[in-house]
């Protein structure tokens, strides 16, 4: 695995609001909101540009993936999914059930620099 940029979820929050991902997602009722617009968007609309796991030092159950996303409709944001004995199924499985196409080749954990 190549080295992450950061240890904390908020730096590349942060780094990627800076690059203009500043929509904010939400998963509510087996979609992801923009919280903003309040769109709800299905699998098929999402693409993620990129993916960051992080896993807390100090609790193990402490487990994150950040999705850099874009949508459809070209809005950039961020969404911050809880992985492990904790997660939320449903909202993992909608992000299972995005496509393969609609990942970069970039999106992979293990292609980040």
């Amino acid at each position: 695995m190549k080295r992450e940029y950061s240890k904390h979820e908020t730096d590349y929050i942060k780094k990627y609001q800076d690059e203009g991902y500043t929509d904010n997602y939400l998963f509510d009722g087996g979609c992801l909101m923009d919280t903003e617009t309040k769109y709800k968007y299905q699998p098929d609309e999402i693409y993620i540009v990129a993916q960051h796991r992080y896993e807390g030092m100090s609790d193990p159950d402490d487990m994150s993936i950040l999705y850099i996303i874009e949508t459809k409709d070209q809005r950039k944001g961020t969404h911050l999914l809880g992985y492990g004995p904790t997660a939320d199924l449903e909202e993992a499985e909608f992000f299972k059930d995005i496509p393969k196409v609609n990942y970069t080749k970039n999106s992979d954990i293990n292609e980040l620099t």
